[in-house]
């Protein structure tokens, strides 16, 4: 069955898949970068093409979502899959069921940070980022090609993401992790991701201290951020007008709306989305 990573772009979801797979898909708990492959991103074009659907219909995909879920869906085991999809229902095809979906991790980060990470990450300016953030509905390219690349993701606006993902919270499936309280204390938010990991599985809750330990000290932000400078990140993205690799790990905590945001644009954010930010304790 799947747990869902779910999240909007830039608010934390590498770091948690980073831990989870340091924990769950290695021996000592220690980090590299290709243990990542053992949690994928959903969609791929990849998994629709290898079932046969016209990765070029747009509407063919979004009919076949939960199919393709269910051919790789193991309902005895705990798989977990990336997304930054919302939580659709599409022309009567939603994005995923109960019946693959064991339960969702949703990662939210502060909308005034967001806008500036996601500037960086995709190549726009911070005005191009906020306009996403309060407008945008579908991202990304359907036709691309590359093996394995995701597809056009349905993300939704920023609140439109959080607000759709609570739905889990009815059946009992639903952890909130803020990033700001992940960065803050690892430690406490980490325990509490596995406890409900645990949880879902219908297991007794046990760790492993030594993994434990070592997943905390292997995922540092500035470790990560070493690693990505001496090997490179698979993940990272380039930039189409320079040809460079765009730096992943790029200023994370570091990265303060209160020095690097415009007057403007914060009021923009905290207009569009201040029933969420006050909910979240953001304002």
């Amino acid at each position: 069955m799947i747990v869902w990573l779910a999240s909007y772009p830039k608010s934390g979801n590498t770091l948690v898949r980073s831990m989870l797979a340091a924990y769950f898909f290695s021996n000592d708990g220690v980090y590299h970068f290709d243990l990542l492959r053992n949690i994928k991103q959903f969609p791929q074009i990849a998994l629709f093409a290898r079932m046969g659907i016209n990765i070029q219909d747009e509407k063919e995909i979004i009919k076949n979502y939960i199919r393709v879920q269910e051919s790789f869906n193991k309902k005895g085991s705990i798989q977990f899959l990336k997304t930054h999809s919302y939580l659709f229902n599409i022309d009567n095809h939603a994005f995923t069921d109960l019946n693959n979906s064991l339960g969702t991790i949703y990662m939210v980060r502060d909308p005034r940070n967001v806008v500036t990470s996601l500037a960086n990450h995709a190549s726009m300016s911070i005005e191009q980022s906020a306009d996403t953030l309060i407008n945008t509905l579908k991202y990304g390219n359907i036709f691309n090609e590359r093996k394995g690349d995701q597809t056009r993701v349905y993300m939704g606006t920023w609140s439109g993401n959080y607000n759709s993902w609570k739905s889990f919270k009815n059946q009992g499936r639903y952890l909130i992790i803020k990033y700001e309280d992940l960065i803050s204390d690892r430690d406490f938010v980490f325990r509490k991701i596995l406890k409900f990991i645990y949880k879902l599985q219908g297991t007794k809750f046990k760790i492993d201290q030594k993994k434990f330990q070592n997943t905390i000290e292997t995922t540092d932000f500035h470790k990560m951020k070493k690693l990505e400078k001496e090997k490179g990140f698979f993940e990272a993205k380039t930039n189409l007008k320079t040809g460079k690799k765009i730096q992943f790990f790029n200023l994370g905590p570091k990265n303060d709306w209160k020095k690097m945001l415009d007057k403007k644009i914060r009021n923009k954010i905290e207009e569009a989305f201040k029933k969420e930010m006050v909910e979240l304790g953001y304002l």
